[in-house]
């Protein structure tokens, strides 16, 4: 009994010491209403188990270990407080008085860790742990039991009346536990009977997470032979909705095997919920620190050099540069920012050789922070099922694009789509988001429902041309054929970029050598004149560059801005095309990776330069050439495979840069305010 009076003793300073006291008055004052008699009263009180173990280590090991014990002190405490300070007159007994413990942190140690690619075994003791891992499935917010008040049916006994049998709710209870007909008094073992009028309801939402490693099976890489087990979570009340499909959570909980004869599930009751990115060590490797202080009198080179290099066990150097360019961009340009912005680049490739350029986008795809290879008879956005855990009511299950979120989703082929398919890649593709119809009939519900979830990933896909469209022959000049795929798709889609190297029986010959090279002499450099770089390299680089912040600097910002209004007027005078505002998104999206490829943190002209001729070659292709001549790979011009390559590609674009102030200067209004003829 001393015990038990130190440790709450212990509690009452706790509280005193961390405001708990000031939050639990605060809470009353707004619970304090005549009018409205409650049989439960909940009360969250936010505990530091640090701060806990200063105070008293019995108590704080208690918190750690024993939470249940924990949570029947802290209630005492409150119950002591609220009566003597008279805060709620309408609470009589200390059953009445809820109190849910929400802790702030676990410590640093293995013990209170949960690793989710170790599933746990046997029946260990109900105490919170921290684990981490990525949402693939979630229900609809439904109504649990929170609490419920109970009676005795025999009139003589002292439980008939007043607020002496109360449930509620704990850690991994089903709904059995708080409600049910055979419960019988603790005095005269008569019956119970619950008075429906004071039952409390709380909201309650069931989350599926699975650890992060588990996407490795959706990437590009082998297949694997490990299986991942997802673990099931209940939020409850405030915690409700504060997760969302394709998101990285880490969250405090306890777990709890629930048991209903002839099955036992394993499930985690939420305690905390914190949004969570795992810390990838990324630093430019000392090969790519040496080539930018090489390339530090030009500002094209660098860059040039990577995608040059870039991808060399899959396609020999030199060969779709511009394209390399482009995968390389779109890694560094998606990522999630504050104040959840996101920040994408989506690629579309025309090409008559998908089966290399696929093996080329999929050793891409497996440098970004998070990337999902698409199958085409899987679900792309999000799926329906049944409830597995009693509620009942529907289960959203993410689909391709939103496991993808923050990272890289890669569709393949679009010749392998039906039409309604590319329809939902167009409509996604324009909104951002994905809308899911949940049927109320079928879920237990009154009415149907839609939800809608933001869809934040950039999509790589190949379109083969060699598949024609059945467009007319007489298409406008420089336009390609992108097979089945229409231009209101290759609209939507943003960058389209079209491979076409060397003449075909050159680029089959180059890339036949590369790969008996490769398979002759595995291991030995290929290329030893050129700069070779790992695949660690190009991923640290990645990392490095996605994480850099950038701003445009007032020279890119006018070129960019006169490109669109020069380029907005001559194409729908001339064409009828009306180039859209997503256009200056695209633009500054470009400039802005490119920048961040270059290791730079301000947006120079020469970024912008490159951004418009990828997208002006964009532009082209989907609807033809407009008075803005540029070569059809205007950012490769030529071979880079020496110093002499290098150097014509620098004089190229220069000129390439002197014809794009001069179409601004001509055809955007107002341009000689800002542009200064030369």
């Amino acid at each position: 009994m001393a015990d038990i009076l130190s440790l709450k003793e212990s509690v009452v300073v706790y509280l005193d010491r961390s405001g708990g006291l000031q939050k639990l008055a605060e809470d009353c004052r707004q619970l304090n209403d005549p009018q409205q008699i409650k049989a439960v009263y909940r009360f969250c009180i936010n505990v530091n188990p640090s701060d806990v173990i200063e105070v008293d280590p019995v108590l704080g090991d208690c918190v750690l270990h024993d939470p249940l014990r924990a949570t029947a002190l802290f209630q005492s405490v409150c119950f002591l407080a609220i009566k003597t300070l008279s805060l709620v007159e309408q609470i009589h007994t200390e059953s009445q008085v809820n109190v849910v413990l929400k802790l702030t942190h676990l410590p640093p140690f293995p013990e209170y860790s949960l690793d989710l690619c170790g599933f746990p075994r046997g029946y260990g003791p109900m105490r919170p742990v921290s684990m981490e891992g990525l949402v693939i499935a979630m229900t609809r917010v439904t109504k649990y039991t929170q609490g419920a008040l109970f009676f005795c049916i025999n009139d003589d006994c002292p439980c008939s009346t007043g607020f002496h049998h109360i449930r509620v709710h704990a850690p991994g209870a089903t709904e059995s536990a708080t409600v049910r007909n055979n419960f019988s008094c603790m005095i005269c073992n008569s019956q119970l009977k619950e008075d429906v009028k004071f039952r409390v309801l709380g909201d309650k939402q069931l989350v599926e997470l699975i650890h992060v490693k588990a996407l490795d099976l959706l990437n590009a890489h082998q297949p694997s032979s490990l299986r991942y087990q997802s673990v099931t979570l209940f939020l409850r009340d405030e915690l409700c909705n504060s997760m969302r499909i394709g998101r990285l959570y880490r969250v405090l909980g306890i777990p709890a095997h629930v048991h209903q004869w002839p099955n036992i599930t394993w499930s985690v009751e939420a305690n905390n919920v914190q949004p969570w990115e795992p810390e990838y060590p990324h630093k430019v490797s000392a090969r790519f620190q040496e080539l930018l202080k090489t390339t530090a009198s030009s500002p094209w080179r660098f860059p040039a050099i990577v995608a040059h290099s870039f991808g060399w066990d899959t396609a020999p150097p030199g060969l779709y540069n511009t394209l390399k360019l482009g995968l390389l961009l779109s890694l560094v340009q998606t990522r999630a920012g504050a104040k959840d912005t996101f920040h994408n680049l989506d690629l579309l490739v025309v090409t008559t050789d998908t089966l290399i350029l696929d093996r080329l986008m999929a050793y891409s795809l497996s440098l970004a922070s998070r990337g999902v290879r698409h199958q085409v008879t899987g679900e792309m956005f999000a799926s329906l099922s049944r409830d597995e855990h009693g509620a009942g009511t529907a289960n959203i299950h993410a689909g391709s694009a939103l496991l993808a979120t923050g990272g890289i989703c890669m569709l393949g082929d679009l010749g392998c789509y039906k039409k309604d398919r590319l329809d939902s890649i167009q409509s996604v593709l324009e909104s951002r988001t994905v809308s899911v119809f949940i049927p109320g009939k079928k879920y237990g519900e009154d009415a149907d429902q839609q939800l809608c979830f933001p869809v934040q990933c950039s999509f790589w896909a190949l379109a083969d041309s060699s598949q024609r469209s059945g467009r007319a022959d007489c298409t406008v000049l420089g336009t390609a054929e992108m097979g089945p795929i229409p231009v209101q798709l290759a609209d939507a889609f943003g960058l389209v970029i079209q491979c076409r190297e060397m003449v075909g029986e050159q680029t089959l010959l180059a890339q036949t050598v590369h790969t008996l090279q490769q398979a002759v002499q595995p291991g030995k450099p290929l290329y030893p004149s050129c700069w070779e770089f790992s695949s660690q390299d190009y991923q640290e680089l990645v990392a490095h560059a996605q994480s850099l912040q950038v701003e445009l600097s007032p020279g890119a910002e006018k070129m960019i801005r006169g490109y669109y209004m020069a380029s907005r007027r001559v194409r729908t005078q001339s064409q009828g095309v009306k180039i859209s505002v997503a256009s200056i998104k695209l633009l500054i999206s470009l400039a802005e990776a490119h920048c961040k490829l270059c290791l730079r943190t301000c947006v120079l002209e020469v970024d912008a330069v490159i951004a418009v001729l990828l997208c002006e070659n964009s532009v082209t292709l989907k609807h033809g050439a407009s008075a803005l001549v540029i070569p059809p790979d205007a950012v490769f011009p030529c071979d880079l495979g020496d110093v002499d390559g290098l150097h014509r590609r620098d004089v190229t674009l220069d000129e390439l840069h002197q014809n794009i102030l001069r179409f601004i200067y001509a055809y955007a209004p107002g341009a000689d305010t800002y542009i200064t003829e030369e």
